[in-house]
């Protein structure tokens, strides 16, 4: 299956910023406090020299009222998190809070003559290149209301000229899907605008996980908190930036793309571009700016440790290879940069520092992968490595490699998964009891949950938070209705996101904390974004029928239809057998039951629910020969999905 950020197109048009007010939330536990006063004496808080960085270049900020989308809705909104200007409280680990107030750092800054960026209206930064003629833009952010509201900033304080150029640097929507609120489809249409992107970047674009979308979807919500309140004891930070922006998500396709490393002359500004395929995005590139002497890294470097798997799910990324990426620019770049940049965080401001940074971050993913294998070569399992594998002090003392988006422990498991899979190779776990019957005999070994809950309670008030999340789960996987595991779960977990380093950690933790005393919203199916969706390849379309087939319901059921799409002159043989649907396509089967005519125009519109199929058949936007019932049958044989499903109690059957 191809691989990329469908999950996110979901949870981006469906989902708000974090809310404005905490409900629910207890204070930090001595151990908490304890354990967060210490990281103070770990780490060296009396370096400055981030905030310095970040700082420099500042021109202006916009006001911090919240910025709306057309409809009325918050798009984005910095002035929540106006409580970061305090000192770190107990609820929140110095480490994280120290990066969130980075982070809140937010507005226009010059990063050299003709180089600018916009940073914090959104999680990633938009830079604005200064063309001969125009502007060249890198990455339009997610949404167009936050994208317009940089550009607009950037032009009340520099000379007005047309944006001539947009670059996407790789395939996550947080770097392309507010395009619209900078360039039309007029712009391309009349060559106003040239539009760059790696190779591969509309594969990956539109069909990141598109199969498993929806449960990427609920799992992102908790890894991004958006449904936790911006305050101290709820959402401070995603590490990679402050927030999600919440908007309509577009795509406009691009009208270059690179597919090699090489020099592209881009309105009189000659940019190098350095390929990163399957670094940290499937597709992704680099660039170097000869006349400034500029490198930007794009995402392939942060200030922070990143994903070598994400949290809310997708393929595990090539930590070897993302190192290897780095390495290559330091060797070509490092001697002749004396900026770099990247899409997020700030810039490095002097040769010596950029390549300091590129060595260190290089060595970091490395050090990962190759201690992670080392560890597995010799026996140890995931969990095991987990807790084993510690950065050397060189690398662990920089707070370029905290564990502020990704995790040391959660990205030595990845390492583990993309090698040797889920299977650690003892027997008693190749076919375990499912978590809700383990659980319920774990309670009854252990005395009852009555029982449990007393025990787990004093181990809660020694600060075994760890351990009593986890037996807590599985109190409440036994016995869901039960409040008083409930609420000792969730203090567990909060008591975790409390101390958490990481952003996307302490998201998790609280959500579920959350969830358990409130309960789980529910979700209403999400629609495709419209310019995503057109840009899909129709094959897909029959693979997601595929996956929402559901196969007790289809079983001994047995049909072939043809399928015609009369603008874009595609056709495909799909194919119910054995429970099982299958297609192909410039295919047409000579008996088929029906035969299937539309428009792939009508199909969007199905798909983004301004239609339907028995509409579109009624109205004659969709024409079927043969048996009509045998359609119908096949639609009716598929589950709809919502992002509502439990996470942190058993699934109600």
């Amino acid at each position: 299956m191809k691989t990329t950020c469908y999950a996110m197109i979901l949870l981006l048009t469906s989902l708000a910023l974090p809310l404005t007010a905490a409900a629910d939330s207890q204070p930090a536990q001595p151990a908490t406090a304890q354990a967060n006063a210490a990281v103070l004496q770990q780490l060296d808080f009396t370096d400055r020299q981030a905030f310095e960085a970040a700082r420099r270049g500042f021109i202006a900020t916009p006001p911090d009222d919240p910025l709306l989308n057309p409809d009325g809705s918050i798009a984005w909104n910095m002035g929540a998190y106006a409580f970061l200007a305090e000192e770190a409280p107990d609820t929140v680990n110095p480490s994280l809070w120290r990066q969130a107030q980075l982070n809140s750092i937010h507005g226009l800054f010059k990063v050299t003559e003709g180089i600018y960026q916009i940073r914090g209206m959104d999680l990633a930064n938009m830079t604005v290149i200064e063309g001969q003629t125009g502007l060249i833009i890198i990455d339009p952010l997610l949404s167009p209301t936050t994208a317009k509201a940089a550009l607009d900033l950037y032009l009340e304080h520099r000379p007005g000229k047309p944006v001539v150029a947009v670059i996407y640097t790789h395939s996550h929507v947080d770097h392309f899907a507010g395009v619209r609120g900078i360039v039309s489809d007029e712009d391309i249409q009349q060559q106003r605008v040239r539009i760059y992107a790696p190779e591969g970047f509309m594969e990956h674009a539109v069909s990141e996980n598109v199969i498993a979308g929806n449960a990427m979807t609920r799992r992102a919500m908790y890894m991004y908190g958006t449904d936790l309140p911006a305050s101290a004891t709820g959402h401070v930070d995603n590490g990679l930036g402050k927030a999600l922006s919440h908007g309509a998500l577009t795509l406009i396709p691009p009208t270059d793309i690179i597919t090699a490393n090489g020099t592209e002359m881009i309105d009189g500004v000659e940019v190098e571009f350095h390929l990163a395929q399957g670094s940290e995005a499937p597709a992704e590139m680099m660039m170097y700016f000869p006349a400034a002497r500029v490198l930007n890294t794009a995402e392939v470097t942060s200030h922070q440790l990143h994903n070598i798997y994400t949290l809310r799910g997708a393929e595990v990324r090539d930590a070897s290879r993302w190192s290897r990426y780095i390495d290559e620019v330091l060797d070509k770049y490092g001697p002749r940069t004396d900026i770099l940049m990247a899409q997020h965080h700030w810039p490095v401001w002097s040769q010596e520092d950029a390549r300091h940074f590129l060595a260190v971050q290089r060595d970091l993913y490395k050090f990962i992968h190759d201690q992670s294998v080392r560890l597995m070569n010799q026996g140890y399992r995931a969990d095991e490595i987990a807790e084993r594998i510690r950065l050397p002090d060189s690398l662990a003392s920089q707070w370029i490699t905290r564990d502020y988006y990704g995790t040391l422990r959660h990205n030595a498991r990845a390492i583990y998964q993309k090698y040797l899979g889920w299977y650690d190779a003892n027997p008693a776990n190749l076919n375990p009891l499912p978590m809700r019957e383990a659980a319920r005999k774990a309670m009854e070994y252990m005395g009852g949950i009555e029982q449990v809950i007393s025990r787990a309670q004093q181990d809660f008030e020694r600060g075994e938070y760890r351990w009593v999340a986890s037996v807590m789960s599985q109190a409440v996987f036994a016995h869901p209705d039960n409040q008083a595991a409930r609420e000792l779960n969730a203090a567990a977990l909060e008591q975790l996101g409390y101390q958490a380093e990481s952003g996307p950690w302490r998201n998790v933790y609280l959500a579920g904390a959350m969830e358990l005393r409130n309960g789980t919203e529910q979700q209403a199916g999400g629609a495709i974004a419209t310019d995503l969706l057109q840009a899909l390849d129709t094959g897909m379309f029959f693979d997601v029928l595929g996956v929402r087939l559901n196969g007790p319901r289809a079983e001994g059921k047995r049909m072939v239809l043809n399928w015609q799409f009369t603008d874009t002159q595609e056709q495909f043989r799909l194919n119910l057998q054995n429970a099982t649907l299958t297609w192909l396509p410039e295919r047409r089967a000579p008996e088929a039951d029906a035969s299937i005519t539309m428009t792939r125009a009508t199909l969007n519109a199905i798909l983004t629910q301004q239609n339907s199929f028995p509409a579109a058949i009624k109205s004659g936007d969709i024409r079927i020969e043969g048996n009509p019932q045998v359609f119908l049958e096949l639609l009716s044989l598929m589950d709809s999905f919502t992002p509502d499903f439990a996470l942190i109690e058993p699934i109600t059957e």
